[in-house]
């Protein structure tokens, strides 16, 4: 008898779809888009397997960028869309692109209950500290202080900070990448993905349209001097006294992804108009 063929294995490249990037030169997230498509093929994953879901923003536009499914949903809502997605499909990896503004302004209630449900897919937040999209307007990241033609002074505000957020609503994973460094970025990816239950990874992606001083993030980056831990409070306290700057996996937990069973329904669509007849 023949040996079944197996398929062969899909590069980085293969993960690339056709449609040309339209990012500003020198942004973060071109990037951020070779780290999706390496860590796929690490994993030895196939296009058909995987859903890339975004909202709206500059990092947004990665779906299209890919081969695998996609889905470019509203503002903001991208979690929710993932959350059912996967908990439909168990079968598939989800992965979900994000910016600083879809998913901590008017995605942010979002972004609390995904980590809460714990469900077992991957959130990938590309976070330039500025409305990109929209020229150049602060984010929840944005530093009080920076002066710009849309907020002369600063806003006074202090910023969003999204890893101790993350883990103080129970995200089973949480790690910073700088988009500089493709291939760490890749490996963190994979590691989050193939983590079980909800990771976040937040990504360090300068827009130097916008904000050009962020070309000095390539010095200012380094590894977390200690290793990850599966201390939550002992994680905050670590990322809330660092600069930022720190790069690695942060906080690695156990937690058990939400799954609830998948199966055919135990009422039909006709049982649920009699109990609300008149």
């Amino acid at each position: 008898m023949n040996t079944p063929a197996l398929a062969a294995p899909i590069t980085a490249q293969g993960f690339k779809s056709d449609y040309k990037p339209i990012w500003c030169p020198g942004c973060g997230d071109y990037s951020v888009l070779s780290s999706f498509t390496k860590a796929f093929a690490k994993l030895d994953l196939r296009p058909e397997n995987v859903a890339v879901v975004s909202g709206i923003g500059c990092s947004s536009r990665i779906p299209a960028y890919t081969t695998c499914y996609g889905f470019h949903g509203v503002h903001g809502r991208s979690l929710a869309a993932a959350a059912g997605l996967k908990l439909a499909r168990p079968d598939l990896t989800v992965v979900v692109a994000s910016g600083d503004g879809d998913g901590y302004s008017i995605g942010g209630n979002h972004f609390l209950h995904a980590c809460r449900r714990n469900v077992d897919l991957t959130y990938v937040v590309m976070d330039n500290h500025v409305y990109g999209m929209t020229k150049g307007q602060p984010s929840p990241t944005t530093e009080p202080d920076w002066d710009s033609k849309l907020s002369p002074g600063g806003t006074g505000l202090r910023t969003f900070n999204p890893l101790v957020i993350a883990l103080a609503a129970g995200a089973n994973f949480v790690a910073r990448a700088f988009a500089g460094d493709p291939n760490g970025t890749a490996d963190l990816i994979a590691e989050a993905i193939r983590t079980p239950g909800f990771s976040f990874v937040e990504i360090l992606s300068p827009c130097v349209t916008f904000r050009p001083e962020q070309r000095d993030w390539k010095q200012m980056v380094r590894p977390a001097s200690v290793n990850s831990t599966d201390d939550a409070a002992r994680a905050a306290r670590r990322i809330m006294t660092d600069d930022g700057m720190n790069i690695g996996v942060l906080y690695k937990g156990e937690r058990r992804p939400y799954q609830p069973p998948i199966g055919k329904g135990k009422k039909r669509p006709s049982d649920l108009e009699t109990e609300f007849a008149l």
